[in-house]
């Protein structure tokens, strides 16, 4: 079976080798997939191999994503594979989340529960695998956070040097801890993402460093495994819809191309739509949909969910095709709805930072606005676990939670409070056992 990096512009379709050091197509500068030539006849008996290997205690079936490499054929070394045992990640019932959005029921794919803490580790098994494929000696990556954090044990695993580009506007100590423990060359820098995105690409391009951004198509290799594992999981009944947070859109794209090729393969009958959730003030994707532009909007973005506070993201026309193929969609939440929809799923039991919330915000709206149905069979991505930002919750169950204040998008330099509606904040009672019972109404 051969694998190859094609060009995914229409007007190109540029095939190179799968092991170019490309990120990008040399002829138009468009992103790149890798693709290949699969030889699956009968994907009935390739689902039992994925279910008989959940019992297998190899490296490779341990691996919530190696377990599928029928599926991400281009490692033929398996010995260079750097896995954490990644993915394996549960898929939850949330019947509070279904009724605050509206509907019969809700499903909540948590990838806040893999090794690092956030659904980066599926993508960063591959692209640091390929990395070791490739000989590289160092990686690099601009990052929000997660991405650094998973990118720097997954080095570490390989014993390969990592080097992570951070912004100094609101990244979460929870990350940033990850980054340091994990023995990463951390720079921070002054700006934002977009900035960091910018200047990591041109050392990579000028210097022998592998990058690892999403804009490397082998680190959404991994991610599809995101999609096959909850088939999977479902005994592969597909959803009518599937709902993920829209940050850079790498996650969205491999989504959209996984569905994709199993959907071609004859694994599933049919596409569950890919809907997008971003937040009001770091809706690049959006504005660009809504105004019909061939090229991206790109905005200065804004937003205490710090995960996608992304104003220009690489992956967007990989997250359009993926709306195109299963006739998807694509809003925007305020930072109200952010903030409540993650209190409303800390009440399930589950919790995870703040990005992950756009999509119980996302579904809300929708179903309000009639663009979702009630019966509809919905899972919602949870792409971060909770303590990644813990500040951002003790906050708002503290009525202590704000963001910077905007008119017309310009910043006014103060802070507008967002309201703690589900606040659960420590109680305080004097030192005495009286006090405490009467508290508690018993």
């Amino acid at each position: 079976m051969s694998a190859y990096l094609k060009c995914i512009e229409k007007n190109c379709n540029k095939t190179i080798s799968s092991t170019s050091k490309a990120y990008v197509c040399p002829n138009c500068e468009g992103l790149l997939d890798v693709t290949y030539d699969f030889e699956i006849f009968d994907p009935e008996k390739i689902k039992q191999i994925f279910l008989k290997r959940r019992s297998s205690n190899s490296l490779l079936d341990l691996s919530g994503v190696w377990r599928y490499r029928e599926l991400l054929p281009f490692c033929t070394d398996f010995s260079k594979v750097v896995s954490i045992q990644e993915d394996n990640t549960p898929v939850y019932e949330a019947p509070r989340c279904a009724k605050y959005v509206g509907l019969k029921k809700l499903n909540l794919k948590h990838q806040g529960l893999n090794p690092t803490g956030s659904f980066k580790d599926n993508g960063m098994t591959t692209g640091v695998t390929q990395a070791n494929l490739l000989g590289s000696k160092i990686v690099a990556c601009a990052s929000t956070g997660n991405t650094s954090a998973s990118m720097a044990a997954y080095a570490a695993r390989a014993g390969i040097r990592e080097v992570m580009f951070i912004h100094d506007q609101q990244i979460g100590l929870g990350k940033l801890a990850q980054s340091l423990d994990y023995g990463a060359t951390t720079i921070q820098l002054e700006g934002d993402f977009d900035e960091s995105m910018r200047l990591v690409k041109e050392i990579t391009l000028e210097r022998d460093v592998y990058l690892l951004n999403s804009i490397n198509p082998f680190r959404l290799e991994g991610q599809k495994a995101i999609i096959i594992e909850l088939l999977c999981q479902q005994d592969w009944k597909v959803p009518d819809r599937i709902v993920v947070p829209g940050g850079n859109l790498g996650n969205s794209g491999s989504f959209g191309k996984a569905i994709k090729e199993l959907y071609d393969l004859g694994f599933i009958e049919k596409m569950p739509m890919v809907t997008i959730i971003q937040a009001q003030r770091a809706n690049p994707l959006y504005q660009t949909l809504i105004d019909r532009s061939p090229r991206l909007v790109k905005v200065e973005a804004q937003t205490l969910a710090t995960a996608i506070k992304i104003g220009n993201p690489v992956s967007w026309k990989k997250a359009v095709r993926a709306m195109e193929w299963t006739r998807g969609w694509c809003d925007f939440v305020s930072e109200q709805e952010i903030a409540d929809a993650k209190a409303i799923i800390g009440r399930d039991g589950i919790g995870c930072e703040p990005a992950s919330a756009t999509t119980v915000a996302g579904i809300r709206k929708l179903v309000q606005t009639k663009e979702i149905d009630p019966d509809e069979d919905v899972v919602a991505v949870l792409t971060g676990n909770l303590l990644k930002d813990p500040d951002y919750t003790v906050n708002y169950h503290q009525n202590s939670l704000y963001q910077e204040a905007t008119y017309r998008n310009e910043l006014l330099g103060k802070k507008d409070k967002i309201r703690s509606t589900f606040a659960n904040g420590p109680i305080k009672v004097r030192a005495d056992k009286e006090a405490i019972l009467k508290v508690l109404g018993l």
